[in-house]
């Protein structure tokens, strides 16, 4: 009987302050973070520190770093930002404090003071006001302002103003290629 008076008794502890609802719930340090689908990895996500928030669902990263793998095994993707916020339930991640991305089969990297990356329609997003700077191996470089990129179609796009080389390799008649 004292057992089932036990079990039905629920305890009170009251409000929580605001200071320690805006504590998180768990810090971990130098924390390695391995996402396996289908026994294949995925990704490996790095950080120097990590804070989970669970009432808000996030983890705030410092000195975060990333690699993404294709179906193969070989890292295909790799980043890094000083800083990240990584939403539990969707997977958008916001990165901030100097972003660079390297995408290896295509060859390009994008360095920006933001970016944000929403994962259900894999969309990479750059601050409205913000420049983006993007290389390629054959020389292309250049900066614009409204960067968002479509990662299933492969497109990318700039709204606002852009600024640099472009370098197209063509063909010509012989058979010999040229730069436009």
């Amino acid at each position: 009987m004292l057992a089932l008076a036990i079990a039905a008794c629920s305890l009170d502890y009251g409000e929580r302050d605001p200071a320690e609802r805006d504590a998180p719930d768990i810090v971990m340090e130098n924390v390695e973070y391995v996402r396996v689908r289908s026994a294949e990895i995925q990704a490996r996500f790095f950080a120097e520190r990590a804070e989970r928030f669970e009432s808000r669902q996030i983890m705030e990263l410092r000195q975060f770093s990333f690699e993404q793998f294709d179906g193969r095994g070989d890292a295909s993707a790799f980043g890094s930002a000083g800083r990240a916020t990584v939403e539990l339930d969707t997977m958008d991640i916001f990165m901030s404090d100097g972003v660079r991305l390297e995408v290896e089969s295509e060859e390009i990297a994008i360095e920006t003071a933001e970016l944000t990356w929403r994962d259900e329609p894999q969309t990479l997003t750059g601050g409205s006001e913000e420049g983006v700077h993007i290389t390629r191996d054959d020389g292309t470089s250049f900066t614009g302002v409204g960067f968002r990129a479509y990662a299933r179609q492969r497109d990318w796009e700039f709204s606002g103003e852009v600024q640099g080389t472009y370098v197209h390799e063509s063909s010509d008649e012989d058979g010999e290629g040229g730069t436009d």
